[in-house]
């Protein structure tokens, strides 16, 4: 087994990120998390502590990825209308899957507010909140996000926007890289530390130029480019190790740490799997490039099942009983659902989403 366009490392992450940020938000939210705790502590105390960074996971795969999409644009003459169209083909499509993803979570919430009364079902949305969601602008506005990973989105859009914004406009790779570098140290040693800037871009750009920096350095066909880029990406290792005389960030060190297995073996293809003994191989090989290509909606999608959950737990009595094992199993459950649901809104809004292009 051999696919055509798929990387195993890069998909690999991409699954891997996506289940651990799904299981950090179970652990976080709702009686199921608590009750859970009861069974295994340490399991969840961990998930619920470092769970969190998956985030720069993902942060550093969409900048490698992104780069990997944008850096055609180096040859091509500089256009206003080319980087508008960049921009808003992006927005169509993330914003298809998040907008059906977003309509399921409120449905559940609207359910949930029936039996469950936790902070994190929030209170009814209003139109304006839900506006806002559309244009990814609910965090910069100060609303409260509809769902766990609605802010995740928004700064996507962003990052990929100011991205697009420097490798269209600059056909000189040196610049960008120096002024990636630049941003990237000051986001990794100062924006990244205050929560001030969390709804904005600068606060997420270090890790997400991490994984430019790893795209450029590695395959890059200019060598000038990619070896400033292999120069960048090692300074900022080093910065990151010297930062930490003053205090320890291990968010910084794994972006760091993810951008260099990127640069070593970020383009590592599937194996070649013709004996029938290695089926099973083949097999898991096969679900992980499955699962990478949804993992974005089942990021979108999980909370609503987080939801579903705890009010089916509340509802039907059973949180009354403090049972671990029947929090544990509504876990397994939610990851289920959210894989199921994932697929069609993949194949139905995803799939038909990348179409919408101007």
């Amino acid at each position: 087994m051999k696919p055509s366009s798929s990387l195993l490392l890069i998909d690999f992450l991409k699954v891997f990120a996506a289940v651990l940020i799904i299981a950090h938000h179970l652990s976080n939210y709702g009686q199921i998390a608590q009750d859970a705790m009861l069974v295994l502590p340490n399991t969840m105390s961990f998930l619920f502590e470092y769970g969190r960074y998956a985030v720069q996971i993902f942060l550093v795969l969409a900048g490698y990825l992104a780069a990997q999409s944008l850096s055609r644009f180096a040859t091509i003459a500089f256009s206003s209308k080319t980087l508008l169209r960049v921009v808003i083909n992006r927005y169509l499509r993330l914003v298809a899957p998040f907008i059906a993803a977003l309509i399921l979570t409120m449905a559940c919430a609207w359910l949930a507010r029936f039996w469950v009364a936790d902070e994190f079902v929030g209170e009814t949305e209003t139109l304006g909140q839900f506006v806002a969601h559309l244009f990814f602008i609910q965090g910069i506005l100060g609303l409260e996000s509809i769902s766990a990973g609605a802010w995740y989105v928004a700064i996507d859009w962003q990052l990929y926007s100011v991205l697009a914004i420097l490798l269209i406009s600059f056909s000189a790779y040196q610049v960008v890289i120096w002024i990636l570098a630049i941003v990237a140290v000051a986001s990794l040693l100062f924006f990244n530390r205050s929560s001030a800037y969390e709804a904005y871009f600068i606060y997420f750009i270090g890790s997400y130029s991490l994984g430019v920096l790893a795209y450029l350095a590695k395959n890059y066909p200019d060598l000038r480019v990619a070896r400033l880029a292999k120069f960048a990406l090692m300074a900022i290792g080093v910065l990151i190790a010297l930062s930490s005389f003053q205090e320890v960030w291990l968010r910084n060190y794994l972006a760091w740490f993810v951008a260099l297995i990127l640069l070593i073996w970020g383009n590592t293809p599937y194996p070649v799997i013709n004996s029938a003994k290695q089926s099973l191989r083949a097999k898991l090989l096969k679900g992980m490039q499955w699962g990478s290509q949804r993992s974005y909606c089942a990021f979108l999608i999980h909370f609503a099942f987080i939801l579903l959950a705890n009010t089916i737990y509340i509802a039907l009595g059973w949180h009354a009983y403090e049972s671990g094992s029947i929090a544990i199993a509504l876990m397994i459950g939610v990851l289920i659902c959210s894989t199921v649901a994932a697929n069609y809104l993949y194949r139905w809004i995803e799939l038909p989403a990348m179409r919408l292009k101007i």
